[in-house]
């Protein structure tokens, strides 16, 4: 075995990342010499053992590791997710190749809670409304397209962990009303020490003018936000998903966005990814679309 610490960084060959990662990987291993970094690109979305088998380390930002990636490899000793979450990576074949797993939640606590604020700024100001007038030369338009501010507003979370924390920190010069969440394992000490008042899911969904998914993908969660909840929300009011995709149920937020049942949404995530170009969700003017890289900034690939 080599003497060098061998630290693989996985990356998708459909994206061009040349340039993003490796300033910051220099910083990092440059001053051990006893550790060395190569980026290599998976064939398909789920790494494979050929892939890792000359690697005692790997990061990886979304790529799957699944039973199969581990078969006949004796020598990765962790796997390190560039972001949260576990629902990529299959944690019990982990245990069972004995290799650690770690997450980076410092990385993208600030950045996400940034694009949650980012989509309900540019919401609030009907961003994309404003901009299609300037490029249609509807300027005698713009009164129509007037926003509203934040101040006074009510901002719902469900979940207030990590990011949902940092969100609601964010939000404390923006003279909220009020600011709800729903999580089952917060304690009020917790939610008190931000300002935020603990509340059930129905309540979150009732009373928020802006709506914020701050919770992982598992099996609780997986299309908890459905059409039931959906239908508790203001017609004034935004939705936000910078979590995951699968948590919300897509079809039903389709169709509460496509009736004005609400009255726009921020998403940064799909139950599939890429979305079809010709989703609905893609011909409405009142919903803004990121490519599941909303965090994708210096500070997340920094990692603080």
């Amino acid at each position: 075995m080599s003497a060098l610490f061998r630290v693989g960084i996985a990356t998708d060959p459909n994206l061009d990342t040349v340039g993003l990662m490796e300033p910051v990987l220099d910083e990092v291993y440059g001053p051990l010499p006893q550790v060395e970094y190569d980026i290599f690109a998976i064939k398909d979305d789920v790494v494979t053992p050929d892939e890792i088998e000359n690697y005692d380390g790997a990061i990886t930002f979304g790529q799957h590791f699944a039973s199969a990636s581990f078969s006949g490899d004796d020598r990765l000793a962790i796997i390190a997710r560039w972001g949260a979450g576990y629902d990529v990576i299959d944690v019990s074949a982990c245990t069972e190749a004995d290799v650690l797993l770690a997450i980076t939640p410092d990385g993208v606590r600030k950045p996400v809670a940034e694009a949650i604020l980012t989509f309900f700024l540019a919401l609030a100001k009907k961003l994309p409304e404003k901009d299609k007038l300037v490029r249609t030369g509807r300027w005698d338009l713009k009164a129509k397209a007037s926003g509203f501010g934040l101040r006074g507003k009510t901002v719902g979370s469900v979940g207030v962990g990590n990011i949902g924390s940092e969100m609601f920190r964010l939000l404390q010069p923006f003279d909220l009303g009020r600011m709800l969440a729903f999580d089952p394992y917060a304690t009020r000490d917790q939610a008190a020490a931000l300002g935020v008042e603990l509340v059930d899911v129905s309540t979150v969904f009732k009373e928020s003018d802006f709506i914020a998914i701050n919770c992982p993908l598992n099996n609780e969660t997986e299309g908890m936000i459905n059409a039931d909840l959906l239908s508790l929300m203001k017609p004034t009011a935004y939705f936000v998903n910078t979590a995951r995709g699968p948590i919300v149920n897509q079809g039903d937020l389709t169709a509460a966005l496509q009736a004005g049942q609400i009255a726009g949404a921020g998403l940064d995530v799909f139950e599939e990814e890429p979305l079809p170009i010709d989703h609905p969700l893609a011909r409405m003017d009142n919903v803004i679309l990121a490519p599941h890289a909303m965090a994708w900034t210096d500070d997340m690939y920094r990692g603080n």
